[in-house]
């Protein structure tokens, strides 16, 4: 009995039984429609370690939307690891909802579509989806009057007919699916099949779409409605993909996302995030080109399971926006892992059947924490939280328990033999979020986005945000409490529409204001992160955000101590690879997960995170000497050897070899220096053609290169001098805003530009440039380049189509020789 009258919550339980397997870990729920939208966007470094079974893109040429043509990104997609490439086919028309123009227009369109796709060498490894939401689109399936349903069912089974024979036709071995409704409907799904297997025109792929927060709840039943159906009309199990799943409120957010992929894997079906805003970033998991946010951490992970998944009790199954999870052994790597989020507060995850013969009488367990960042706000390596080892219970479980969750967030639990010796504890900084609807607010107003029922709304905070700061007097006043004196890293999530960099002017108790910019996002609720650094002493502040030049929304700020320069310790047992390592945890000293032993034929793949482009201390804690190669060039480390490499805005793909080494981590620590890196300004370039130098107050040097390109004659080169011969990592800052505005009722159509970069007397290779939201934001682009010792022209060039804007450029040699 609690004698004051208040009650206290008692932690949620979800449990893992190592013992149920639900069959093999199928990565399915990794997919994205228009993911991608240029050979290049998303970066080569950010899509490999996704492991992406399917995207889902345009047919090429497809008039729907300007990029995202489905044979333009393949190559893309192939060359790091992609599955299966669906065929929207219906992009082809340009409006939404389609024209609908009739089936004897879009024959024709079939033709030239499965023509082209079946010619290319990849050809087997397409999808074709010739409808997509026939329920809503063209056909009107929905519709509650029964006669009507059955006219508009038969036109639509009749269509279905014509336009399969005509794709087998042309490709007899061609993959098709469908129906593709915008929902679940068991009778016209049940129709559709009876139809399709006496007419034997049934699809490869059974696919549908999950669009509404009800599916979290819903889903489970589609499927085993679906699966019944199969069942009672003698149909062999087929292919589930549901190749658009989610909402605005879900994309980006990975407590939000394990949700779905929750589901999605212990039914094995495929299952592609829903395209609602702009192509090319993974539908909200990747910022800019390369750089992981919050919700890239959670494919991340989802992406290093392997092994079997195992069954999953989560407090409360197959209900909206709470505590869910999957789970994953691994018997050959003695491994288990653990992902779940949704909810807020405490919980205890009890994993079961722990085998004594795999992990032994203890484990270690490690647990990291994937935030949300926002849209467009990058995150850096996950969090450890807690490094421990613990027995194992004489019935074979383990309890860990976890307090203080955070809803948006997504954690992960690895369990691993525990052997000797003792874990390094993790180091958890004080940090405290203050959302902007709570603080002092003046001429400014509070805006709810992303509830359960405004499910399309962006994500947002605690579902609020503070806009409308467009007056003079605008500002939002937050009273924070820090504990000691101090450096704290300060984060604010925010939203900047206006067109151009905007700022606000930070003030701490009414001192001196200093001024803040924050780069352009997609809108006002496309959320951001702008992280700086504030001095405060102990004790309660007010930190001040007032207007400055343009308006601004915000979310949340954080507060976080500033512990030392940033550091992440990357687990070698955790890292991608091949050959044939073997896993070694006799110890599970410095990172708790044991050690990879590798031998010559096997490689580890580790995804290193660089806040800015410069150089960083990398260190291999490795029993031997080991090779390390990143961005092409490959140094030798001796054990422990701290290296000086110069890292990419982002993700970055660091690769370990050895003749005989046993590998605990990879340590990569620092700010990021540019000392020893080069730099030319764009008024050192030597201009020809249209190319321009235009006055620029957002650029470094206060102009830009414009008008280059769209003609063979107009190039920039500029003339670097490389202090020793080797690779370099050359980073172009630029700009460019290039959109194609269909008219479309909720897509952003950006478009990206391209340049032809050539060093020296070398071959030109075609580099593409997304869009940076507005032509006074300029990006950073990494591209590896070899240079010779001394003059190296560097030229930027495009023959038929017009090149970013260049503020700058940089060189960074990989390997600094210390």
């Amino acid at each position: 009995m609690n004698v004051t009258g208040h009650t206290e919550a008692l932690p949620t339980r979800l449990t893992v039984d190592l013992a149920a397997s639900e069959g093999p870990v199928l990565l399915g729920a990794n997919g994205a429609l228009y993911g991608l939208s240029d050979d290049g966007v998303p970066g080569d470094a950010v899509l490999e370690p996704l492991k992406i079974t399917s995207i889902s893109q345009k047919p090429e040429g497809g008039a729907q939307h300007p990029n995202g043509d489905a044979l333009s990104v393949s190559g893309s997609f192939f060359r790091n690891g992609g599955g299966e490439i669906n065929v929207m086919m219906q992009d082809v028309y340009a409006r939404w909802p389609y024209e609908d123009l009739g089936i004897d227009d879009y024959l024709p369109k079939v033709d030239e579509i499965v023509k082209e796709v079946s010619a290319d060498p990849d050809g087997d490894r397409f999808v074709y989806i010739p409808f997509n939401e026939p329920d809503q689109i063209w056909y009107d399936l929905g519709v509650a009057d029964r006669k009507q349903y059955e006219a508009n069912r038969d036109r639509f089974f009749a269509d279905w007919k014509t336009v399969y024979e005509r794709i087998r036709a042309i490709a007899p071995a061609a993959r098709i699916a469908g129906p593709n409704e915008a929902a679940y409907h068991s009778r016209l799904l049940t129709d559709f099949l009876a139809f399709a297997k006496r007419e034997d025109v049934l699809p490869q792929v059974i696919t549908w779409h999950e669009l509404d927060s009800g599916s979290l709840r819903d889903f489970q039943d589609h499927y085993d409605n679906y699966r019944r159906v199969e069942r009672r009309l003698g149909i062999a199990p087929l292919k589930i993909s549901i190749d658009e799943y989610a909402n605005r409120r879900d994309l980006s957010v990975p407590g939000q996302l394990v949700q779905w992929v929750s589901m999605f894997e212990r039914n094995k079906v495929y299952a592609n995030q829903a395209y609602w805003d702009a192509a090319g970033n993974m539908d909200g998991n990747v910022v800019r080109t390369n750089i992981p946010n919050g919700g890239w951490w959670l494919f991340r992970w989802y992406a290093g399971l392997t092994g079997d998944t195992v069954r999953v009790t989560p407090p409360q199954p197959n209900t909206v926006d709470t505590l869910q999870g999957l789970a994953s052994l691994d018997t050959s790597r003695r491994q288990a892992q653990v992902l779940l989020g949704g909810s807020d507060g405490d919980s205890d995850i009890v994993v079961h059947n722990l085998s004594r013969s795999v992990f032994g009488r203890t484990v270690g367990v490690t647990v990291a924490e994937a935030a949300w960042s926002g849209y467009e706000g990058r995150h850096a390596a996950p969090r450890v939280l807690t490094r421990t080892k613990t027995d194992v219970a004489d019935g074979g479980s383990v309890t860990v328990a976890l307090r203080g969750l955070r809803r948006m967030s997504a954690y992960r639990i690895v369990l691993t033999p525990g052997g000797t010796g003792t874990p390094s504890p993790a180091v958890v900084p004080w940090s405290a979020s203050y959302e902007a609807e709570d603080a002092a607010i003046t001429d400014g107003r509070i805006h709810t986005h992303g509830t359960v029922g405004d499910a399309n709304g962006y994500a947002a905070s605690g579902t609020k945000d503070v806009g409308s700061l467009d007056s003079v007097s605008s500002k939002v006043d937050f009273t924070v409490t820090v504990p000691a004196d101090g450096t704290y890293d300060l984060a604010i999530l925010y939203g900047n529409q206006s067109g151009t960099p905007a700022t606000q002017k930070l003030s701490i108790d009414g001192a001196e204001p200093v001024t803040v910019t924050y780069p352009s996002t997609q809108n006002w609720n496309y959320r951001a992160k702008n992280d700086l650094c504030v001095e405060l002493a102990a004790g309660d502040h007010v930190l001040t955000l007032a207007k400055g030049d343009a308006e601004v929304t915000l979310d949340r700020i954080d507060l976080t101590t500033r512990t030392g320069a940033p550091s992440a310790s990357y687990e070698a047992t955790l890292a991608d690879i091949s050959g044939n390592p073997s896993y070694d945890y006799s110890s599970s000293a410095g990172a708790g997960t044991g050690a990879l032993v590798l031998r010559k034929g096997d490689k580890a793949v580790f995804d290193v995170y660089a806040p800015r482009d410069a150089y960083y201390t990398v260190v291999p804690r490795a029993s031997a000497a080991v090779r390390l190669t990143v961005h092409g060039e490959q140094v030798t480390a001796a054990p422990s050897r701290p290296l000086r490499l110069y890292l990419a805005a982002g993700n970055n793909r660091v690769a370990l070899t050895a003749d005989h080494a046993a590998v605990r981590a990879l340590d990569v620590s620092g700010e990021g220096s540019t000392t020893g890196a080069l730099s030319y300004e764009a008024a050192s370039a030597a201009l020809a053609g249209g190319a321009r130098l235009v006055d620029s107050a957002h650029a470094s040097g206060g102009s830009r290169i414009g008008g280059l390109g769209n003609s063979p004659s107009s190039t920039a080169e500029f003339t670097v001098q490389a202090p020793t011969a080797g690779r370099y990592l050359l980073v172009v800052h630029y700009a460019h805003n290039d959109r194609r505005d269909n008219g479309h009722a909720y897509n952003t159509d950006i478009m990206s530009r391209t340049a032809d970069i050539t060093i020296g007397a070398g071959a030109p290779r075609r580099v593409t440039f997304k869009n940076t939201w507005s032509w006074d934001d300029y990006w950073t682009l990494g591209v590896p380049v070899d240079l010779e010792e001394g003059a190296n022209g560097v030229t930027f060039a495009n023959a038929t189509a017009w090149a970013p804007n260049i503020d700058r450029i940089e060189l960074g040699r990989i390997v600094r020789q210390s």
